[in-house]
C-alpha cells in the first residue's frame, strides 16, 4: 500500500497574521505621533509670525488684523474705502505723471493732482489717446463699489479771473471744453452717472484737481419729511 504524500502551499493560513502585523505596526506608528504631540510646547514666536505671513497675503480678503471678530459698519467703510484708494493711487502711479496724490482722510478722502497738458492735448479740449486707458481704469474702480456703499469722484480745474475783473468767466473757455470733454468721456465708457461732478474754480489752468470720495449709502439718500413729522416739528 503506497502511501501519499501530501503537500501544502507554505503561504497558506498566513493570511489573519499579516493583517495583525499591519494593525500592529499602525498602532505602533500613531502611538509614536500620539507621544510627539503630548511632549510638544508651542512657541508663541513661531506661530506670530506664520499668522502674520497668512494675513499679509490675504489682506484683500481679511482685514489686517489677527483676530476674527466682527467688524463694525464704520470699520468696514474705512477698509473698503482704504481698498479704493490703494486701487486709485496705483491707477495714477503706473498710468500717468501726477503731480501729487494725497490721502486727505484715510478711507474717506483723497486727492490727485495733474498738470492739465499731461491730461489733454495742448491748447485743446480733446484728452490724449495715451490716456484712454486710464479713463478705462478710473471708471472700473468707481463702478466696483460694494453694496452700501458709493465711490464718487469730482473733477475740478483751475480757470482765471476775466481780464481786469475778479469774477469766473461766463462765455465758454478752454477750461470748460475741457471739464465737459472730461465727464462725456467718463458717460461714454459706462461709469455710474452719479458717481462724476466736474467744476471750475478760481486758479492756474494748468492744475487740475480730481477728488476721490467714499460715502455710505445713506448719506447720500433723500430724506423726505411725512406731513405729520412737519408738524410736529
Amino acid at each position: 500500500m503506497l502511501l501519499q504524500e501530501e503537500f501544502h502551499d507554505p503561504t497558506e493560513g498566513h493570511g489573519g497574521s499579516s493583517i495583525a502585523l499591519f494593525l500592529a505596526l499602525y498602532l505602533l506608528v500613531l502611538a509614536f505621533f500620539i507621544l510627539l504631540v503630548s511632549i510638544s510646547t508651542i512657541e508663541d514666536v513661531k506661530s506670530q509670525a506664520a499668522m502674520d505671513s497668512l494675513s499679509s497675503s490675504f489682506t484683500t480678503i481679511l482685514p489686517p488684523s489677527l483676530q476674527l471678530t466682527a467688524i463694525s459698519e464704520s470699520e468696514g467703510e474705512v477698509i473698503a474705502g482704504q481698498q479704493f484708494q490703494e486701487q486709485v493711487t496705483n491707477i495714477f502711479s503706473t498710468t500717468i505723471q501726477v503731480t501729487s496724490v494725497d490721502v486727505i482722510q484715510p478711507g474717506r478722502l483723497m486727492r490727485v493732482q495733474i498738470d492739465s497738458d499731461i491730461l489733454f492735448e495742448a491748447e485743446k479740449s480733446t484728452i490724449r489717446e495715451s490716456n484712454h486707458p486710464l479713463l478705462d481704469r478710473i471708471v472700473a474702480s468707481l463702478s466696483g463699489r460694494p453694496p452700501g456703499y458709493r465711490y464718487d469722484m469730482e473733477f475740478v480745474i483751475g480757470s482765471s479771473y476775466e481780464t481786469g475783473k475778479k469774477i469766473m468767466p461766463i462765455g465758454q473757455t478752454l477750461e470748460m471744453s475741457r471739464a465737459g470733454a472730461f465727464v462725456r468721456a467718463m458717460l461714454e465708457r459706462g461709469v455710474p452717472p452719479d458717481s462724476v461732478a466736474v467744476g471750475i474754480q478760481p486758479g492756474n489752468p494748468r492744475d487740475i484737481s480730481i477728488w476721490f470720495y467714499v460715502r455710505s449709502s445713506d448719506e447720500t439718500r433723500l430724506k423726505f419729511i411725512q406731513p405729520d413729522e412737519k408738524r410736529a416739528k
